[in-house]
């Protein structure tokens, strides 16, 4: 059984330079259930795969009121048969939570039901608080073996230990082996393979890999500049890959009207400062925020959290995702939303599309199982 894996890239969407991505979280705000918010996910989901963007991921979080997407896995199993054309995938799979084994099969699941559709953003973060963590992960130094996790998955994926790997005869199911078992002819595709991170330890590794490198800028103000200039340096071809590729992840808040888009973005900035206060990560309406008796730190908090977010008119926006791909040459930029408006988050993706002439699809979405 031949395995076709080299990766490949949308082209620039629309007038942008770079590539056009959406990042969601299943947020779920106050007065909103899990059922909402998760309806709500497919809501914007359909709404990128419609206005032309190139990917849909999701991210992996635990023990947060605002976020409901625990498994983003059974998520993209969902959205296959709701989308038509666009990329799914995890934004990502915190590994040391999972053995490299079953992800290796859920996601070669994924494949089978939607090929050549599937993303796997693979990551070390617990997606949680440290107690969740420690219930999750069983174990204080999980951590540490990440990069022997991430290369026994790809052993996995791929069905390619070397001889007298303790794992040379386990095989994930599907996969080639099973094809190969099974006397399928030609080649297989599986799930592309992202390395995520926003700290220099997580682009080297996506470089000794040869992987595509994502950055997540959403979290804080880390240097992105510094992260992919280390991972183009040091990047090293691969089967999958030839040439370096970043992907950068960035909150947005847009709306027509300005006000409105930094009323959205604070929402997302006090869930921010619940983390850090320990209460937990809680998405409270913009009149919540507003009337919050705040002292002078947290307020600084808040307007810091508020002014990392690009919000704004969707020039305003536009201009910022400009401005950061003249600092990084980002080959693709992921919008990544989740305020307490699931409507002006839906809002936001398509007011950018329409900034950058997206060419919106008319497919339908496709049958499962015929």
């Amino acid at each position: 059984m031949r395995i076709e894996v080299r990766m490949q890239f949308g082209q620039p969407s629309g007038t942008a330079p770079f590539v056009l991505s959406v990042l969601a979280t299943g947020s779920t705000g106050v007065g909103v259930t899990a059922s909402e918010g998760l309806a709500h996910t497919i809501a914007l989901a359909q709404t990128a795969d419609r206005t032309g963007y190139h990917r849909f991921w999701m991210s992996e979080h635990h023990a947060m009121p605002a976020a409901s997407i625990a498994a983003p896995q059974l998520m993209v199993a969902r959205l296959v048969g709701e989308t038509a054309r666009i990329r799914l995938g995890a934004g990502g799979i915190m590994l040391p939570n999972h053995a490299p084994l079953m992800i290796a099969e859920q996601f070669w699941m994924l494949e089978a039901l939607a090929p050549g559709r599937i993303d796997l953003g693979l990551g070390r973060a617990p997606g949680t608080d440290g107690a969740t963590a420690a219930a999750l992960r069983r174990g204080q130094d999980a951590n540490d073996h990440f990069p022997r996790h991430m290369v026994e998955l790809l052993g996995f994926l791929a069905d390619d230990f070397p001889a007298g790997h303790r794992y040379r005869g386990i095989h994930a199911v599907p996969g080639p082996w099973q094809a190969a078992q099974n006397r399928i002819d030609g080649a297989l595709s599986g799930p592309d393979v992202w390395i995520l991170g926003s700290s220099p330890y997580s682009a080297l590794l996506a470089a000794q890999l040869g992987r595509p490198y994502a950055f997540a800028l959403q979290f804080g103000d880390a240097d992105v500049a510094t992260a992919v200039r280390i991972y183009r340096e040091n990047f090293r071809p691969s089967d999958v890959l030839d040439r370096p590729y970043v992907l950068v992840s960035v909150p947005v808040a847009v709306a027509e009207n300005h006000e409105e888009a930094r009323r959205h973005a604070s929402t997302s900035a006090m869930a921010m400062l619940r983390m850090f206060q320990r209460k937990g990560y809680q998405l409270l309406t913009a009149d919540e925020v507003e009337a919050y008796p705040a002292t002078s730190r947290e307020q600084s908090i808040i307007d810091d959290y508020t002014h990392r977010s690009f919000h704004g008119t969707p020039t305003v926006v536009a201009d910022r995702l400009l401005r950061l791909y003249e600092r990084t040459d980002a080959d693709e930029v992921m919008l990544a939303v989740g305020g307490h408006s699931n409507a002006l988050d839906r809002n936001a993706i398509e007011l950018i599309a329409d900034y950058f002439g997206l060419p919106a699809s008319t497919s339908a979405a496709p049958s499962v199982g015929g």
